[in-house]
């Protein structure tokens, strides 16, 4: 069973940096794009930064400039780097990975499991 497995996040001073990464758990064939979306209370969720296979990358206006997306094809990963955090960028922050399984599969839609970023003094 594939399966998109987070690390990173946590509690953060404004101003302050933290890494996100994003494995994928279990054999595919391919990942087009991967990327990272976050949630806050009472808000929808919302496309933070995503990468391509080739490393064409896009981010949300809200955060150009103090987040980096990275990708290694090779392990099937992906890091987000967040530096001058600020309160409001505290949210649920969920990877998402689009994934072909097979060579005849389809590309699906994954979801990892949510990790929190908190940015308060």
């Amino acid at each position: 069973q594939v399966q998109l497995v987070e690390s990173g996040g946590g509690l953060v001073q404004p101003g302050g940096s933290l890494r996100l990464s994003c494995a994928v758990s279990g054999s595919i064939f391919s990942s087009k794009v991967m990327g990272w979306y976050r949630q806050a209370p009472g808000e929808q969720r919302e496309l933070v930064a995503g990468i391509t296979s080739d490393g064409t990358t896009n981010y949300a206006d809200s955060v150009k400039g103090r987040f980096t997306i990275s990708r290694d094809n090779a392990k099937n990963t992906d890091d987000l780097q967040m530096n001058i955090l600020k309160p409001e960028d505290t949210a649920v922050y969920y990877c998402n990975a689009n994934l072909k399984l097979r060579y005849f599969s389809a590309y699906d839609n994954y979801w990892g499991q949510g990790t929190q970023v908190t940015v308060s003094s």
